[in-house]
């Protein structure tokens, strides 16, 4: 290196903690600085060896990369990366590398002191739900510095059969070099995310076109041009000033179109734009909704649960809401609740459930309630005129309080409760153990019923760690005087686990399917005549 080009580089890099040169193919020639405290050797000790022999091993792929891409007189980073550990001890640096022209190719790097973060995701991509958090914090730290930070979204199209067609060790491979190629466009060289179906996400300061860049990562990856594999970009730019949950809320929406149609629509132009489309879309599906509700435009779908007290035997049903062909509710669900109107839909909800009672007088059932509406003192007065009204239904209602929206106020929450329980409901606490709130609602909220969490039901055959923590909530709830559920029961086994553990209901595939109307039990799980009980009860679940 010449000393003009010495001076240049110290000049530009007077903040480093290591400065480091290598020839074209790695190999460190000079290094100056705090070798020892970053790299873990001295300096001239650093000489001659490769400089990814310093790099961990998830992330040498990504450096190299990062040197491929290197044209003449280009920069790339900074990137932080985590270093391989010498003595035990983990150290993350930032890595920005120069090949300054007419230097024979060699790279100039510096290293300065970081924390690497860490991602769960294969080959340092994070997953969808990491990727979106760590964005928001990404997209505002560089508006903040005044640094113009975009969502690019890469589609590769046939990626993932090339790699299976390979073989076992050359399709990892592949695989990993993407995942590096697309990392090394990120913002940071951490800011991409693996989407699924040959699809990726990054943020990047947006210094190329889309076809600058799909051309740039088709160049990195170098795959034989017969297997006609070609990256396509679609980018989105800044995020302006919006705040951070409409920064969360443009970035998913322009991430679900990408993966619904892999860009064959047009993109929104900036993340502003998408937080803009994202609105009118919510409204439209709003004034829906609300249109759905108001004309009662619903269907509940039955399904059986058993009790556990000898053979099992029908206890009663949960319905789940269905709007027309749709699947399971809870986006509406939560729309509801986001927008205002789940006080609207449980309410709609309770009188379907109101004239089926009267409709058939051997039916106890079981009407889901958000905790939004049941911390609403208004909503509450209404539905107690509601239940008193019909006197049919007295000791025929329960109601079951569920966690999908937290209960604000929890001692107002119990009052509304017990003036329903005055009129004769069962209350029941809906997904215990779903949020970090079940607790504390048990302790504070009079309860006759606790249901468990189909997440803790579902694999127990296999995990006697559940199985022991199950019978230790079932003893709890005793004491306590009120009567457990588990749903999600799918096999046999599960079904012995929880009865072993003294569970008093059980609901899931094992006992049937939901329909249209309350159907027996399957043949293998019907108790003999003598042994029915008396009346056929039923739980409606407005939440699937």
């Amino acid at each position: 290196m010449s000393l003009t080009h010495k001076a240049l580089l110290g000049f530009a890099f007077a903040s480093a903690d290591l400065l480091i040169e290598t020839t074209a193919d790695g190999q460190i020639s000079m290094a100056l600085g705090a070798g020892e405290a970053l790299a873990g050797s001295k300096d001239r000790a650093l000489e001659g060896a490769s400089l990814v022999d310093f790099i961990a091993a998830d992330d040498r792929e990504l450096v190299k990369m990062v040197f491929k891409g290197l044209g003449e007189g280009m920069r790339a980073g900074p990137i932080t990366l985590r270093l391989a550990s010498l003595d035990g001890e983990d150290r993350g640096a930032s890595l920005s590398a120069f090949r300054l022209p007419q230097n024979g190719g060699a790279v100039s790097c510096v290293l300065t002191r970081a924390t690497a973060a860490k991602t769960a995701g294969p080959h340092g991509l994070y997953d969808r739900a990491s990727f979106e958090t760590a964005a928001m914090a990404i997209l505002e730290h560089a508006r903040d510095r005044g640094l113009q930070v975009e969502l690019a979204m890469v589609d590769v199209p046939g990626f993932e059969a090339a790699a299976q067609r390979a073989g076992e060790a050359e399709g990892a491979e592949l695989r990993a070099r993407l995942a590096a190629v697309i990392r090394a466009q990120s913002y940071g060289g951490g800011a991409a995310a693996g989407l699924g179906d040959d699809r990726y996400a990054l943020l990047r300061e947006g210094r190329e076109t889309p076809k600058e860049l799909s051309l740039r990562i088709a160049r990195l990856l170098d795959l034989d041009p017969g297997l006609g594999v070609a990256p396509v970009v679609h980018t989105v730019g800044g995020c302006g000033e919006l705040a951070a949950d409409h920064l969360l809320r443009a970035v998913r929406y322009a991430m679900d179109g990408f993966l619904r149609d892999g860009g064959a629509s047009t993109p929104p132009a900036s993340l502003s734009q998408a937080f803009e489309r994202s609105v009118a879309q919510t409204m439209a599906q709003v004034s829906a909704l609300g249109k759905r509700v108001e004309a009662r435009d619903f269907t509940l779908f039955f399904q059986p649960v058993v009790s556990l007290k000898g053979p099992a035997s029908l206890h009663h049903y949960e319905a789940l809401i269905r709007f027309g062909d749709q699947g399971a509710p809870f986006p509406m669900i939560r729309m509801a609740e986001e927008m205002d109107l789940v006080c609207a839909l449980d309410a709609a909800v309770v009188d379907k459930a109101l004239d089926r009672l009267e409709q058939n007088l051997d039916l106890v059932l079981a009407v889901n309630l958000s905790g939004r509406s049941v911390g609403n003192s208004i909503f509450v007065s209404e539905l107690c005129k509601r239940v008193a009204a019909r006197p049919k239904v007295k000791g025929r209602l329960m109601f079951e309080l569920t966690e999908s929206a937290a209960v604000g106020d929890l001692a107002q929450a119990d009052r509304h409760l017990q003036s329903l329980r005055a009129l004769g409901c069962e209350i029941c606490l809906d997904d215990f153990g779903a949020g970090a709130s079940s607790l504390a609602y048990l302790q504070q909220l009079n309860v006759d019923v606790v249901k468990f969490d189909g997440a803790f039901i579902r694999d127990l055959e296999h995990d006697t760690r559940g199985a022991a923590f199950i019978s230790q909530l079932v003893r709890m709830c005793a004491e306590m005087n009120v009567q457990t559920l588990a749903e999600m029961v799918e096999t046999p086994l599960v079904e012995e686990v929880i009865r072993k553990a003294g569970v008093n209901m059980a609901q899931g595939w094992l006992y049937g399917a939901a329909a249209r109307d309350p159907a027996p039990l399957p043949p293998q799980i019907a108790p003999t005549p003598a042994a029915s009980p008396g009346r056929r009860r039923g739980a409606v679940d407005s939440w699937g």
